[in-house]
Parts: C-alpha cells; sequence; structure tokens
C-alpha cells in the first residue's frame, strides 16, 4: 500500500535546464550555486533523515554530512537519470553509515520467527495526517524504522536492503513486517 513505485521512465527523465547549469556551478566552485542547491534540496532531505534518525540534531548532522559528500561528488555526476534521486541515494546510504557506526541495527531474525501477526484487512493510514505518521515511524525501534524506510518509501527491494545493511533478506522482511505490526497497532491505539 504505502510501498513506493518507480518506473523505469520515472528514473530516466533528465535533470531540468536550471539543475544541469546549477550542478555545474556547483562544480566549478561557485558558493552562491552551492546555497541555491543546498535551498533547493536540503528541506526534502532533511525529511528524509528524520525518517532514518530520531533526534532532530542527529538529523542535521547527518543531513550536513550527507551535502558535503554531494558536493564532493557532483563531479561524478553524469547527468542521466533525476538529479534529487542521486542526492537521496546518497543521503540514505549517508543515515545508514551513521546508523551503523550507533552499532544499533539488526539483530538475526528469521521470518518464521515472527511473533506478530499481520492480518489481511488493510488498516486505514490515509487518515493519519503526515505529521502523525512520521511520529509514528521515528517511534518505530531502528532495526523497523530503518527497514520500513527503505522498502516501503524508499522503494528498495528486500535483496538490496539485505545487501545495503549486510543482513539476510528474510531479516529484512521480519523487520518489515513487524515495522508493519508494530504500525498497525499504535493505528488502532490511536
Amino acid at each position: 500500500m504505502w510501498r513506493a513505485t518507480f518506473s523505469k521512465e520515472t528514473q530516466s527523465n533528465k535533470s531540468s535546464m536550471e539543475e544541469i547549469a546549477l550542478i555545474k556551478q556547483c562544480i566549478e566552485g561557485n558558493p552562491k550555486a552551492q546555497k541555491a542547491l543546498f535551498d533547493m534540496f536540503a528541506p526534502k532531505m532533511f525529511s528524509v533523515c528524520l525518517r532514518y534518525v530520531k533526534d532532530k540534531m542527529r538529523a542535521e548532522d547527518v543531513l550536513q554530512d550527507a551535502l558535503v559528500k554531494v558536493y564532493s561528488k557532483l563531479p561524478e555526476y553524469k547527468f542521466e537519470g533525476v538529479f534529487e534521486g542521486w542526492i537521496r541515494r546518497i543521503v540514505v546510504n549517508t543515515c545508514l553509515d551513521q546508523l551503523r557506526k550507533d552499532k544499533k541495527l539488526l539483530k538475526e531474525i528469521q521470518v518464521e520467527e515472527v511473533s506478530y501477526r499481520i492480518e489481511q484487512h488493510e488498516f486505514i493510514a490515509e487518515k493519519l495526517m503526515a505529521d502523525d505518521l512520521m511520529k509514528l515511524v521515528q517511534s518505530m525501534p531502528d532495526g523497523y524504522r530503518v527497514v520500513f524506510n527503505m522498502f516501503a518509501i524508499e522503494g528498495y527491494s528486500h535483496q538490496e536492503i539485505a545487501s545495503a545493511l549486510g543482513i539476510t533478506e528474510s531479516t529484512s522482511k521480519s523487520q518489515y513486517l513487524r515495522a508493519r505490526a508494530y504500525l498497525k497497532d499504535r493505528i488502532e491505539k490511536r
């Protein structure tokens, strides 16, 4: 239901002429262009950071680290695909790196061991305000939150998640099922 779907067409769209000019100016070291790029993408990317890192100050730190990486890797950008998607991937990877550093990531759990039972009927998440949903996602345990964000919001497959986090696919699936059950439980309590 929440899983983001990205078609090949959407991902292969070219960056706008304005973005291309801005990127080239940033590569040349133009501070005004760098500020404009920051203003254009920082708010969206901060939201991405907040989905992975609960604390606002830590999310700001992760965003800063991610944007430093973006600026340093700009010469590697090939002007293929959507520029925002390229930035988002760097931000998500930086968030994951931070979580690994904190050593609070996932435990190995098999799908068969999932104690929560997901019922067949869908719960009504559409009625939740975006802020309420964000708070619920932020309140999840770290392992659930990371996998939920990567799968349901960012659109990664369980295989990609497993590879990125150094876990098994079954652990990714398990954590996602637990995250859904966690959200369902919290929503029903409201």
